[in-house]
């Protein structure tokens, strides 16, 4: 009869394991972007403002806008925040950490 090991405990957290892997900094993007994202389209609901009126208030275009409240597309610029910031009456804050 075979005997069962016990687990160990791995000291790594899923930090440690996405660095490994090469995904920690895409990883942190993407939930950056989505977080921003979830609170630009909740501020435009709060407020009632629509894509329409959010482009145009941006001086963008809706598609523009689309990619920005996309999380799978991670590249945007301070820019475009802030014009976005601005649109919903709010300001950008950028920190490092």
């Amino acid at each position: 009869m075979a005997t069962k090991r016990k687990a160990g405990v791995s000291e790594e957290t899923f930090d440690d394991f996405l660095a490994s892997q090469g995904m920690l900094e895409s990883c942190e993007d993407r939930a950056i972007k989505e977080i921003i994202a979830e609170q630009l389209a909740a501020a435009m609901a709060e407020q009632g403002i629509t894509k329409m009126e959010m482009a145009a208030r941006m001086k963008t275009s809706r598609r523009q806008l689309d990619r920005l409240l996309d999380p799978s597309i991670p590249s945007v610029t301070l820019d475009t925040l802030r014009r976005a910031a601005s649109a919903v009456g709010r300001r950008l804050r950028v920190e490092l950490m």
